[in-house]
């Protein structure tokens, strides 16, 4: 969900700069700093971000750079040549001399140098101007798109890397129940005074082993896996979505884990773990 872009365009005697920021956030949260000429244009300018990254912490800007002459402040020479003949009246009625640097003098009076013209936006600036805001929202985007493209690729590895884990636990699933059995066994026959019904015994080891299956936690997981896939192919962006189906897998991991009573089978469940906590890490990338 980070990116960037940059465009700068020229328009007559000045320099229109357009910057783009994007780093993650679970919903649009835009920021703008804009140009006075273009304060009209937030609106659009506010759509068209909204339309073009969807969610993101957005740091906008748009701003002018004109050329150093053309940005001077101009200086009224009608008001400077009434001043100067109102000074020189003043000087002769009154006897007062005349100033030694006229221009120090006159351009210190009031409005000899305010600027009081006002710009207008027209359209074809902001047509250009448009067009490099547009041009920097599409370099962010594909910037997201590069991105996205190394995420996907990252997290096909991971969960190819938790479906082998998970074929991994089956041979321990199945030597377990064996293990179960003879240990609970040797455990009775250790106390010869002890007189216990057999067939009880299997009932109640068959109880105690079915609550210790984790059929249904693999298929869960081994569907969460799936969809996980598909979900990576669709189109629009879907970045909520796989933390959803992030969390269920650690939720079938867990249950596994806590049903898991044998060194070996927990172990890959730790392993398992890691990897899923590589892609809650990394999914708030994800737009």
């Amino acid at each position: 969900m980070t990116g960037y872009g940059k465009t700068v365009v020229t328009y007559k005697e000045k320099k229109i700069h357009v910057e783009v920021k994007s780093l993650n956030s679970k919903s649009l949260d835009l920021s703008t700093r804009i140009s006075p000429l273009y304060r009209e244009k937030e609106m659009e300018i506010r759509q068209k971000i909204a339309k073009a990254l969807v969610r993101g912490k957005i740091d906008f800007s748009i701003w002018i750079e004109k050329e150093a002459g053309t940005d001077a402040t101009p200086i009224n020479t009608l008001l400077v040549e009434n001043y100067y003949k109102q000074i020189k009246e003043i000087a002769e009625k009154t006897g007062i001399p005349e100033p030694a640097d006229w221009f120090y003098t006159l351009l210190r009076l009031p409005d000899v140098t305010t600027k009081t013209e006002v710009e207008v936006l027209d359209d074809d600036e902001w047509e250009v101007a448009c067009s490099a805001v547009d041009e920097a929202l599409n370099q962010l985007v594909e910037f997201r798109k590069q991105e996205g493209a190394a995420l996907e690729r990252k997290f096909q590895a991971i969960i190819d890397t938790i479906a082998q884990l998970l074929a991994d636990i089956e041979p321990y699933e199945k030597s377990r129940v064996e293990k179960i059995r003879a240990r609970i066994i040797d455990g009775l026959s250790a106390i010869p005074e002890v007189e216990y019904d057999k067939n009880r015994m299997e009932q109640e080891l068959i109880y105690y082993i079915e609550k210790l299956d984790i059929s249904e936690e693999k298929q869960r997981l081994a569907n969460h896996l799936e969809y996980f896939r598909q979900t990576m192919a669709e189109e629009q962006s879907q970045g909520k979505k796989l933390g959803f189906i992030a969390q269920e897998m650690g939720r079938e991991i867990n249950t596994t884990g806590s049903k898991s009573n044998q060194a070996e089978m927990q172990n890959i469940v730790v392993r398992m773990k890691d990897q899923l906590e590589q892609i809650k890490e990394q999914v708030l990338n994800v737009l």
